[in-house]
């Protein structure tokens, strides 16, 4: 290690880790701060200077007012209430924003600093997007709480170049690769897949639906919440939540799947567990192995279970569904989500779309699925 030293503390370069290090004495203590990256700060004077502005020995600090201490507050008052949210929010907080910023005092986060650590981080464009608005959502909490007195944001001044860009495409399959994968899954899996592909359901939605669900007169299923790590929660949005027009093929899949399952009362699962003895669904865990591995073998590449609603996106589509036709059965809330296009829905066109759908899923002959359609 390279050191500057200086009458309150030493400056040093880790060659392993490849950052600065502020270290002092707390009375018989050594303390010790990361401070940055060459990238951040190409000498050791500007590491120095980094000390003098950002990092102050432990005795200055006030109590409270550390990144760290702002999160634990920020965790009991603001964190969401949607568990899978709240989950991805301490992802955040545990693996970058603490370990990083969390000694440093919210008063002194600036906008260089912050945006060359967002830019280093080894998350895709999105998830940066995610950790920079959580960090903003953050100073915004301290202002409002009276940790930090009201002004611009200095968040607001950080970018993120390429936010909305994707690193992966995302997959669709055409009717001769699903039912190539169809025929490889086993029971319950088949239906799952089949459901889900039909009404473009979240693999969280469809794990999520009991048999109380299903209005058979009707025929027609209501999307009301979601499962994600076992726990039931509330569906993503409000737009979600929403009663679904079944085919007759679906109809009639489920009245079959229910007649072969052993959980089969009203207030069941649909896709109940007999390792979990019904009381709760499979897991994702287990659909997303069943599924990888029956593509594994039909020889269709790698397949994760949003590509089933992903090929629902792109068969809607392929039938001349109209765009906001597309953006209800697609269930979002914004029509930009879908295509930015507006206009408004026919509720027949929705179902005759859905019809078109069922007879791409449910029809393995691709050339009398052709003349279906058209």
């Amino acid at each position: 290690m390279r050191t500057q030293r200086h009458a309150t503390g030493s400056v040093r370069y880790d060659k392993r880790r490849k950052t600065w290090n502020y270290l002092w004495y707390d009375g018989p203590t050594r303390r010790s701060k990361r401070i940055g990256t060459k990238q951040e700060y190409p000498t050791k004077a500007a590491a120095w200077q980094a000390v003098q502005t950002a990092v102050k020995p432990a005795e200055d600090l006030k109590v409270g007012d550390t990144v760290a201490q702002l999160v634990t507050d920020y965790e009991r008052e603001r964190m969401p209430g949607r568990h899978s949210t709240a989950r991805v929010y301490r992802s955040f907080l545990s693996n970058h924003i603490v370990p990083r910023w969390g000694q440093s005092l919210i008063a002194d986060l600036q906008p260089r600093p912050v945006e060359l650590w967002l830019k280093g981080l080894p998350l895709a464009p999105k998830s940066k997007t995610h950790v920079r608005s959580l960090l903003h959502g953050l100073v915004e909490y301290a202002m409002w709480s009276g940790k930090l007195e009201l002004g611009r944001n200095p968040i607001s001044l950080v970018h993120n170049k390429g936010a909305t860009r994707k690193t992966r495409q995302a997959r669709s399959l055409n009717s001769v690769e699903f039912h190539a994968i169809l025929g490889e899954l086993r029971e319950p899996f088949r239906t799952l897949s089949l459901v889900s592909i039909c009404l473009g359901l979240r693999i969280s939605e469809a794990l999520a639906l009991r048999w109380s669900d299903v209005d058979w007169l009707g025929s027609s299923i209501l999307i009301q919440r979601g499962i994600v790590n076992q726990r039931v929660d509330e569906v993503k949005t409000t737009e979600s939540k929403r009663r679904l027009e079944i085919s007759s093929e679906v109809r009639a899949l489920l009245k079959s799947w229910r007649a072969q399952s052993e959980f089969r009362e009203s207030d069941d699962w649909i896709f109940a567990s007999p390792y979990k003895i019904g009381r709760l669904p499979w897991s994702y865990t287990a659909v997303l192995t069943n599924l990888k591995a029956a593509a594994k073998r039909a020889d269709v590449g790698v397949v994760a279970t949003h590509a089933l609603r992903h090929t629902f996106r792109s068969w809607l589509d392929a039938v001349g569904a109209k765009v906001t036709v597309q953006q209800r059965m697609m269930r979002h809330s914004d029509i930009r989500t879908t295509m930015n296009v507006y206009g408004d829905v026919v509720t027949n066109e929705e179902s005759e779309a859905a019809r078109k759908v069922s007879v791409l899923a449910f029809r393995a002959n691709g050339a009398q699925t052709e003349r279906m359609v058209s």
